[in-house]
C-alpha cells in the first residue's frame, strides 16, 4: 500500500482553482465539531500589509504569554509556514496527522486554500490555542476565513487588486472587506481613500460596531530616527521601535497594537514591556527583507502597485546603494505596467525573469513595457540564472532588489543559499 503523503495530496487540489463560496467549508468544519469556536479569533484584510499586521498581533500577545495561533498566506518555502503557533511553524508529523484527520470527516472535495483553513483551525484547538491570528486570504465576504467568529476585525488599507473577483472600483473592493466586520465587535482600519473609509464607516454602523481608524482615534507620530509613537483611546506609547523595516510597517504595527488592545475586553490584556518586546522582535520573512549585506541583496514581495509604492518609498528612504538592479516577475492579473513605471524612477537596471508558477506573466511580454521606460533592461527565464547575474554585476555598493511576487521571493529565498556558495567557489 502507498503510503499516504499530505504534500502530493495537498499540491492534487490545486486544478480546484479558487471557489467563492463559504458552504463545503462551513460544512467541513461542522464534522470536525466547530473547532474555530473554541478561541477568540483577530481577522486581519486589506490589499496590503495584512500578513506584516497579523504577524505583529501574534508577537505582541505572545510576549505577553499567551499562546497564539497564526495563519498566514501565502507561504514563501514551505506551506506549513501558514500555520503557526508562536514562533514555530505546524510540525511535520502534525501537519500529515492534522489533514488526514480533516480528510476523513469530508463529504465533499475542498480547495488549497480551503483545506488549509480548516487544518489550521483544527490544529489550533488541538494544541489549545488562547487566540488565533487569521490572515484574509482575498477580500473578505467570500473568504474561506470569515467563517470564524471573530469580535476584532483590521482592514489594513484598500487598493485595486484581484480585480476579477473583487470588483473594478475601490468602492467594492471595500465592500467585499468590510465584510468581515462583526456585528457589535470592533473595526480597525488604517483605509484612507473617502469612497471606501465610507463604506466601512457605512458597515460599522449598520452592525453597530465600534470603528477606530489610523489618523482619527488612532494616532502615528514618526521621529527621524526610525521610532514612532502612538496614541489611541486605550494607551499611549511613546518611541516604539518596529523591527520590519518601512513607514508603512509603522501604520501597520499601530494597527496590530490597536487590535491587542481591541482584545483585553476578552481578558488578552498585554503591558508596555510585551509592546515592545513583541514590535521589536517580529520577523516576517519577504518583506523588505535583506538576506546579504554587500552587495545588499533584498527580496519584497510587493504584488501590485501599492505595494511597489511603499517598496519605492523604503528604498528611498531607508536603504544607500550606488546603482540598483531589479529582478522583477509578476503574476499575470497584476498591473504590472504601473508596477514597472513606479520602480523607473530609480532608472534601475531591470532583469525580468519569471516567477516558478503557471499564472507568471512571460518575461519576453513585460519587455516592451520596460524598455520603453528603461535605458537597460534584461531578459533571463529563470529567476536563480537572473540572480547569479545580478550577483555577477553587482558591486559592493550596489543594491539588488527581488519583487514583483511572493513567488518570485519565495523561490530566491529557498535556493539563495546554495547559490551564494556556488558564486563564491567559482570566483566573481
Amino acid at each position: 500500500m502507498t503510503k499516504w503523503d499530505p504534500y502530493t495530496y495537498l499540491n492534487g487540489l490545486d486544478k480546484m482553482g479558487i471557489r467563492m463560496d463559504l458552504d463545503a467549508v462551513r460544512k467541513a468544519l461542522k464534522a470536525l465539531g466547530n473547532p474555530e469556536r473554541d478561541y477568540p479569533s483577530i481577522l486581519i484584510a486589506g490589499t496590503n500589509g495584512k500578513g506584516s499586521i497579523a504577524a505583529m498581533t501574534a508577537s505582541i500577545l505572545s510576549a505577553g504569554g499567551f499562546s497564539v495561533g497564526l495563519y498566514t498566506s501565502p507561504h514563501l518555502t514551505d506551506v506549513r509556514e501558514r500555520i503557526r503557533i508562536g514562533n514555530m511553524m505546524i510540525p511535520e508529523q502534525d501537519f500529515g496527522e492534522t489533514m488526514r484527520d480533516v480528510d476523513d470527516h469530508l463529504s465533499e472535495a475542498l480547495t488549497y486554500f480551503e483545506l488549509m483553513t480548516v487544518l489550521a483551525f483544527h490544529h489550533f484547538r488541538q494544541k489549545k490555542v488562547d487566540v488565533a491570528v487569521v490572515e484574509v486570504g482575498m477580500g473578505g465576504r467570500l473568504d474561506a476565513t470569515r467563517v470564524v467568529d471573530s469580535s476584532v476585525a483590521v482592514i489594513s488599507n484598500i487598493a485595486l487588486d484581484h480585480q476579477e473577483y473583487l470588483g473594478n472600483r475601490l468602492k467594492d473592493i471595500a465592500g467585499e472587506k468590510a465584510a468581515i466586520i462583526p456585528r457589535r465587535g470592533i473595526c480597525i482600519a488604517g483605509v484612507r481613500q473617502l469612497s471606501p473609509r465610507q463604506v466601512i464607516v457605512d458597515t460599522c454602523r449598520e452592525r453597530e460596531a465600534s470603528l477606530l481608524m489610523i489618523g482619527e482615534e488612532i494616532q502615528v507620530s514618526r521621529h527621524r530616527d526610525g521610532a514612532f509613537s502612538y496614541r489611541s483611546p486605550a494607551h499611549a506609547y511613546t518611541r516604539l521601535h518596529c523591527s520590519l523595516v518601512g513607514a508603512h510597517q509603522q501604520t501597520n504595527a499601530a494597527l496590530a497594537l490597536a487590535s491587542v488592545e481591541a482584545m483585553a475586553v476578552k481578558g488578552f490584556i498585554v503591558n508596555e514591556d510585551a509592546v515592545r518586546e513583541g514590535l521589536g522582535t517580529v520577523r516576517w520573512e519577504g518583506r523588505l527583507e535583506a538576506l546579504q549585506k554587500a552587495p545588499i541583496l533584498l527580496v519584497d514581495g510587493a504584488h501590485n502597485p501599492a505595494g511597489i509604492g511603499s517598496l519605492c518609498r523604503a528604498l528611498r528612504n531607508n536603504f544607500s546603494f550606488n546603482r540598483l538592479i531589479v529582478l522583477f516577475g509578476v503574476l499575470r492579473d497584476k498591473h504590472y505596467p504601473d508596477m514597472i513605471r513606479r520602480l523607473s524612477v530609480f532608472q534601475p537596471l531591470m532583469i525580468l525573469t519569471q516567477p516558478p508558477t503557471e499564472r507568471s506573466m512571460p518575461p519576453a511580454e513585460l519587455l516592451p513595457i520596460a524598455r520603453a521606460l528603461l535605458p537597460r533592461v534584461e531578459m533571463i527565464q529563470s529567476p536563480i540564472d537572473a540572480l547569479k547575474r545580478a550577483l555577477t554585476l553587482a558591486d559592493e555598493d550596489d543594491l539588488i532588489c527581488v519583487t514583483g511576487s511572493l513567488y518570485l521571493v519565495g523561490e530566491i529565498k529557498k535556493t539563495f543559499p546554495s547559490l551564494r556558495t556556488m558564486i563564491a567557489a567559482e570566483g566573481k
